[in-house]
């Protein structure tokens, strides 16, 4: 009977074990995958930034791309005649994105 008791909690762990490997994979499967794609299409979009494209900031102005420098920043026309000098990680998506959103 000492064994039997002994074998219940091992049985218990392995399964409590299985469980919470279990979760761990759901939660990377659900919520830091596709952070880390958004991220990742992020990060290509940013880098591929050219004149004349349309984006909004992270602080929602809307504007055109009008020069790209080479110290990471970006001058952004909000108006015609009207520009922003803004660092290019400020950048949030692109203006169709958000309209679609």
């Amino acid at each position: 009977m000492t064994q039997i008791l002994l074998q219940a909690p091992q049985q218990g762990g392995t399964f409590q074990l299985i469980m919470l490997g279990g979760i761990i994979l759901v939660f990377w499967f659900f919520m830091i995958r596709p952070q880390a794609k958004k991220a990742k299409e992020q990060k290509k979009f940013i880098d591929t930034m050219q004149k004349g494209d349309k984006v909004v900031t992270i602080a929602g102005i809307h504007g055109t791309i009008s020069k790209v420098n080479e110290d990471n920043t970006i001058q952004l026309e909000v108006s015609p005649g009207s520009y922003l000098k803004i660092e290019r990680s400020s950048i949030s998506l692109e203006w169709s994105q958000a309209i679609n959103k």
